[in-house]
Order: structure tokens, then C-alpha cells, then sequence
């Protein structure tokens, strides 16, 4: 990396996409390291029995057609992958030179996930309000804490931030822009909070990231221009495979292509180092006319 190229960092979300397989997981990795040329992938850790209420537990998917299970709880429990399976991924991450992360949804599992020790431990939207999770974290991880602000308000938001700078974990804190919908379509993607986060904190935290539910990759690209530099994309081998997220998500090919144009455009998005580049010299010696 030349000295003005921007730093990017590509997360894979695999999520539960590996429809609670190991041998799915692992190979995913391989993909994502491989083919893909990713930074990093992410799994997801929930405790069901802790997260859900009894009546969410017990109630049925609210699209059968993508559970794994007779009822809510159950397709979660089948999706899940215990503490012990992780430590197999840590160790498969490891092997492909991938970065390996979670989310993680409870406390116990922000506390399973934490005794990994991972470079980095995603709080998902749906949790960036549960300041057990939080505290704990912010405490007894050292690593890097990212964080959506999908269904967040600015003043949740600023309540967020105000409590990492108060535990002096800001500048182990990277916020992404984020809209919690599942395509989200692009009217709805609000690609200038890109921009808003990195002009209202970006001096507070470590970085801004874009957190994408949309289809294709052209917005990651608009968002990497307006001051994103971590990105978060849902990661499957087939997005006609059974299960919420995979319409969402890429696949090989997509995140391959995702990852090299954002690597790409970084390069490109300097100003010229000097009046006349290399390149135009020799265009210059040839077609150059200047009149008096």
C-alpha cells in the first residue's frame, strides 16, 4: 500500500448463512479468504433461551418457509453453533489468514465470544441499546468493538458514543451507517449518514463503516467516496438457499468483485502528487500544443 492509499477493511458476514453446518462454515471461510480476498469473516452468537421471551420462543417463524425449526426458538437453536465449534473456526480463520469475528446478541454470548479473544466483536443493531452487553465488553475485551446504527436515533446514537467516551473505549469503537431492512431498497439506503457519522464523529471514534442489506455493489462504492472505510456485506454460497438472509447477501463472485473495486477506487480516490503524473508526461511530449 503506497502512502496516500486509503485503508479498507471488507467484512463477510456469514452470519447463520451456513444453515448451522460446521463443514459449511469452514468452507465459507476458505471462499471468503481465497476467492474473495475478504479482511475479515463474521459469525453470529446468540444465546436463544436468554435472548427470546418465552411467548417469542414458543411462537412459529414468521415465514415458515425459511425455518429450521417448528418454532422460533427452535429454528434459532438449530442455526447456532456452540463456544467449542467457534474455537474451530478461530483455528480454520487462522489456517486462510482471514480475520475471524461474531456478533454476538446476549451477554452470554458476548462473554463466549469474548473468550476467544477476536480482533474485533460486532454489536448488531438490534443490540446497540443493551448496555449490559456494552459495559461488559468495554471492560473485559480489548479488542475492537464495532458497532451498527441501524433502527437508531441521533439521540440513541449520541448516547451510544458519550458512553464509550466515558469508558475511554472511543478509539477502539468503528460506528457504521446502517438501515435494518432485508433487501433494503436503494431510496431507502441514506448513503450521506455515511458522511454525517464521519463529520460528527469522526474525530471521536476509530473509524466509519457501511453496514449494506441492499442488492449489488454500486452503493458500497458511493460510500466508500463519502468516508467509509470498513465495510459489511452478508456472505452466501447461494442466495436461493433457505433462510432470511440470503437474498440479501452475496455470493462468491459478488464479494470478489465488491472487494477488488473497493480496493480499487481507494487507490484512486487521492489527488494528483504532482502537477504532472508519469503518465502524462509522455502524453504530454506527444500532444501538447500551447499557442501564444
Amino acid at each position: 500500500m503506497s502512502g496516500n492509499e486509503i485503508k479498507t477493511y471488507v467484512v463477510a458476514e456469514i452470519g447463520c448463512n451456513h444453515k448451522g453446518d460446521l463443514e459449511i462454515a469452514k468452507e465459507m471461510i476458505k471462499v471468503a479468504a481465497q476467492f474473495c480476498k475478504a479482511d475479515c469473516v463474521k459469525f453470529q452468537k446468540r444465546n436463544p433461551r436468554e435472548l427470546l421471551t418465552e411467548e417469542e420462543y414458543n411462537s412459529p417463524h414468521p415465514n415458515p418457509s425459511n425455518s429450521y425449526g417448528e418454532t422460533y426458538g427452535a429454528h434459532r437453536e438449530a442455526l447456532e453453533l456452540t463456544v467449542d465449534q467457534h474455537r474451530e473456526l478461530v483455528e480454520t480463520c487462522r489456517e486462510w489468514n482471514i480475520d475471524y469475528s461474531s456478533s454476538v446478541w446476549d451477554l452470554t454470548s458476548a462473554k463466549e465470544i469474548a473468550s476467544l479473544n477476536p480482533p474485533l466483536i460486532k454489536i448488531p443493531s438490534a443490540c446497540n441499546l443493551d448496555f449490559r452487553i456494552l459495559d461488559f465488553l468495554a471492560d473485559n475485551y480489548g479488542g475492537e468493538i464495532h458497532l451498527s446504527f441501524g433502527m437508531t436515533t441521533k439521540e440513541e446514537e449520541e448516547k451510544i458514543i458519550r458512553f464509550f467516551k466515558d469508558k475511554h473505549r472511543n478509539q477502539d469503537l468503528i460506528i457504521y451507517s446502517c438501515v435494518s431492512g432485508y433487501p433494503v431498497a436503494f431510496e431507502d439506503l441514506s448513503l450521506l449518514d455515511v458522511k454525517r457519522l464521519r463529520d460528527t464523529y469522526g474525530y471521536d471514534v476509530k473509524g466509519i463503516g457501511f453496514s449494506g442489506h441492499h442488492l449489488g455493489i454500486a452503493a458500497d462504492i458511493g460510500a466508500l467516496t463519502l468516508g467509509a472505510r470498513y465495510f459489511e456485506r452478508h456472505f452466501t454460497m447461494d442466495r436461493t438457499w433457505k433462510g432470511t438472509d440470503h437474498a440479501a447477501s452475496l455470493e462468491p463472485d459478488g464479494l470478489r468483485r465488491l472487494v477488488r473495486d473497493i480496493r480499487n477506487v481507494s487507490k484512486a480516490l487521492t489527488f494528483k502528487r504532482e502537477d504532472l503524473l508519469d503518465v502524462e508526461k509522455v502524453q504530454r511530449k506527444k500532444l501538447k500544443r500551447e499557442f501564444l
